[in-house]
């Protein structure tokens, strides 16, 4: 269990080579979180998200993410510089590599998909390419080879090299073709690209997380980058008081709350797989341990641990919801109809009365199209003013 994008496997092919090392962000956090279920749980929905990442010991300086807001909000020379590599593409060629991407991206989110082809025709292309880099990303360590890519070493430094020869307009394969493009055309930072693929370093050699703040660490890493990804493609209102760094704040969550959610919803599969997506202080707090989740046995601490985790996710789809509406108008629709999906799965799972451990919660097919005219009707308001900062 990676990112947002671990569906089912999309079979894309992928090169690699290099020597994978120990992150230099691998580092313990001090356990300040005896109390962040019982916090977390009283948190009013619309407080500020600094108050949330208080409570919860997780500063973004730790994350660096004011550098990228700056990087992709900001006309500094350096990234002027970056954006004036044009790759030499043939036209034919770069329009098939973007229709590429766009079957897979219609395969394997097909509800997100839809709202896509809303967005302007060149925005709709770029975030077609960024997807189907993250879901690439992501089989490395959890697509149909990932048992031969968790034991070779050089595989995600590999990619990391051929993540940098993207960013200058050297493309390998289609794929990349489109992402080259695309990062032509916006002003995307290499950071949270970066970012991603430590992510899934992260899940070399990880599969306990003592608590929220080692947890929160993963889910920026593999999910939360994608928000920042994305900010640059879908644009920010023109008549938006908020701050860009506001707005940013806004899609991380939302990118912190599905992962959340998926956690919650494969906890029983990643049980199969000997991991435990679950802060394992907060996990005692309820008298439970890995092996009541092995178990396969759900209890009423079970329940009431998972209430908590459920409130948690709730609080970072509440946070990413202010911000979602202060997007460009042809842009909010597609992420208004992934919040609600996704918030819904949560919902599935207290249907089934908490049984995450035996059962997969899912979304069907009709509920997603009824949720189409509730996104749109969302993406048609926007807030006077955010409550984020």
């Amino acid at each position: 269990m990676c990112s947002v994008f671990t569906l089912k496997p999309c079979n894309v092919a992928i090169a690699a080579a290099s020597t994978i090392t120990e992150p230099s962000w691998k580092r313990k956090y001090a356990s300040a979180s005896s109390q962040v279920v019982t916090n977390v749980a009283t948190i009013a929905p619309k407080n500020r998200s600094s108050l949330l990442l208080k409570q919860l010991g997780i500063p973004h300086t730790d994350l660096r993410v004011e550098e990228i807001v700056e990087r992709q909000s900001s006309n500094n020379t350096d990234h002027e510089l970056s954006r004036k590599i044009k790759p030499e593409l043939d036209g034919e060629f770069l329009d098939e590599s973007y229709e590429r991407c766009r079957e897979i991206c219609a395969e394997y989110a097909k509800t997100f998909y839809l709202g896509t082809r809303l967005m302007t025709e060149e925005r709709r292309k770029a975030i077609w390419a960024i997807y189907v880099w993250c879901r690439r990303t992501d089989e490395l360590v959890d697509g149909p080879n990932a048992d031969y890519m968790m034991t070779n070493s050089t595989v995600l430094n590999r990619w990391e090299e051929r993540l940098e020869d993207i960013f200058v307009g050297r493309a390998y394969d289609m794929y990349d073709a489109a992402l080259t493009h695309t990062i032509s055309q916006f002003p995307l930072d290499i950071k949270p690209f970066r970012d991603m693929i430590d992510g899934m370093r992260m899940d070399t050699w990880k599969s306990r997380y003592q608590n929220f703040e080692e947890l929160y660490l993963y889910c920026y890493y593999v999910a939360g980058t994608v928000g920042l990804m994305s900010v640059p493609v879908m644009g920010i209102s023109p008549t938006s008081s908020a701050s860009a760094q506001t707005i940013y704040d806004a899609a991380l969550y939302l990118g912190i709350g599905n992962q959340l959610t998926n956690i919650l919803r494969d906890v029983g599969e990643d049980a199969l797989r000997g991991r435990v997506y679950l802060p394992q202080d907060e996990l005692a707090q309820f008298g439970l341990s890995d092996r009541d989740v092995m178990s396969g046995k759900v209890t009423d601490g079970w329940r009431e641990f998972m209430k908590a985790q459920i409130t948690r996710a709730r609080s970072y789809f509440n946070l990413a919801e202010e911000g979602a509406s202060h997007l460009d108008d042809a842009s909010r629709w597609p992420v208004w109809t992934a919040l609600l999906v996704y918030r819904s799965i949560l919902d599935e799972i207290e249907e089934n009365d908490y049984d995450n451990l035996n059962k997969r919660a899912y979304v069907g097919r009709g509920k997603k199209l009824l949720m189409l005219p509730i996104a749109y009707s969302r993406a048609q308001f926007r807030p006077p003013a955010l409550l984020l900062s």
